[in-house]
């Protein structure tokens, strides 16, 4: 699918669930966010014909997030699934890897390629702090056995605001203990519409944006900043796409609909 602004799209982020068990800062309101009734999550089978229909028109890339994807119920089915696609050349999931070590051997085997995991610091009291509660040895320990099992290559995201802080560092620094890449992504703010790029990756270059994004009730969503959304359901997945590809706009824009905790980045 080649956009109005000549890019091609070919990458599926797909949020697979709402929920998360953790409570970043950076991600929902203190509050929480209102959960959408389980009736309206996409099913997997639901998930597998809308992937399909994609390759079709040139998808080959596919992202499984959040919410939390790993606390979605037989998660590694859906990896099973979708595996089986042959038009899908990467297959890859981000996670905040509190349950890596539960499920990446299982993962792996059923055909997922990578892990991106989130993650802000390494201090354990910080970590608990901005997660309400998190573990982080879970996470070191997830992402152990993400390396080991060969979920490879496995990236960090790292959400700064304006500057590498001492938690940044702290993750650079675990980063290139275990020879494994950290993105430095700004953190979001959706009323300007403004995503900050830091580092040498992809993140927020709009000229060369190739994704669209699959929310877990069935909308696409042309752009991480629009209010815009094509349902699946009520306009069939192939008109679904192509309208989102066709309103996909040039560059991001001011928003008010959503936080990022029901995108998954």
């Amino acid at each position: 699918m080649i956009d109005q602004f000549g890019r091609t799209i070919n990458y599926l982020r797909i949020s697979v669930i709402d929920r998360c068990n953790l409570r970043c800062t950076y991600c929902m309101p203190h509050t929480g966010l209102a959960l959408r009734p389980q009736r309206d999550i996409l099913s997997f089978e639901e998930i597998l014909a809308i992937v399909k229909t994609a390759t079709k028109f040139g998808i080959n890339k596919i992202r499984l997030t959040g919410g939390e994807p790993l606390i979605r119920r037989d998660l590694v089915e859906l990896v099973r699934m979708l595996a089986q696609v042959s038009a899908i050349k990467d297959l890859a999931l981000t996670t905040n890897g509190i349950l890596l070590t539960r499920y990446a051997s299982a993962l792996k085997k059923a055909g997922l390629q990578r892990v991106n995991i989130s993650l802000g610091t390494t201090d354990a009291g910080y970590f608990a702090q901005y997660t309400n509660g998190g573990n982080i040895k879970k996470v070191l320990a997830g992402i152990d056995l993400a390396l080991a099992v060969g979920l490879t290559p496995v990236k960090i995201n790292c959400v700064i605001d304006g500057k590498l802080d001492r938690h940044a560092e702290l993750v650079k620094q675990l980063a290139e203990s275990k020879k494994i890449e950290v993105r430095f992504i700004q953190k979001m703010d959706f009323t300007t519409g403004k995503f900050v790029a830091l580092g040498l990756h992809a993140g927020g270059d709009c000229k060369n944006c190739n994704r669209l994004r699959l929310l877990s009730d069935g909308r696409i969503l042309p752009c991480l900043f629009s209010d815009v959304t094509f349902s699946i359901r009520e306009l069939g997945i192939a008109n679904a796409l192509t309208q989102a590809v066709f309103y996909k706009p040039k560059q991001g824009m001011p928003c008010h609909a959503r936080w990022m905790g029901e995108i998954g980045g």
